[in-house]
């Protein structure tokens, strides 16, 4: 079984927020992921009940396994954030399923620009068709904290 049937086989992906461990996704992040570190529980649960939120979940336990956060208009634009696989679920394919699962779940709605942003990470997106932004002087940026 290949890394993309064993991550099919023991797990399933859902954009369901009842279905979200909120405790979780924020332990990770605010834990572990580089961009997050620090993040307050409030800030997160804003941050999800503002944007579409995509799960893994294990088939058997239903335990989270990965997360996606999404900030779309659910017409032309999506902008991936917040992918996260827990430690034990990884090199497996899971993360590359879920960021495809996004970008097929928003495709028919008609989103045709996706953006994330990686420190570490551009092999595993670039395999999903992503490439470095083609004229990046064109994108302005303002940081306010």
């Amino acid at each position: 079984m290949n890394d993309d049937e064993t991550a099919r086989h023991h797990h399933e992906i859902s954009d369901d927020p009842a279905r979200l461990d909120v405790a979780r996704v924020h332990r990770w992040l605010s834990t572990d992921a580089y961009w997050a570190l620090g993040r307050t529980r409030e800030h997160q649960e804003r941050m999800i009940a503002g944007s579409l939120n995509f799960g893994a979940y294990e088939v058997d336990s239903g335990e989270q396994a990965a997360y996606a956060r999404v900030v779309t208009d659910h017409a032309s634009f999506a902008w991936i954030c917040d992918v996260y696989v827990d430690p034990a679920a990884r090199g497996h394919g899971l993360g590359t399923r879920l960021v495809t699962t996004v970008r097929d779940r928003l495709a028919p709605l008609g989103v045709r620009r996706f953006l994330l942003a990686t420190k570490d990470a551009h092999g595993v997106y670039a395999k999903l068709g992503f490439t470095p932004l083609p004229d990046p002087g064109t994108w302005m940026s303002l940081r306010t904290g």
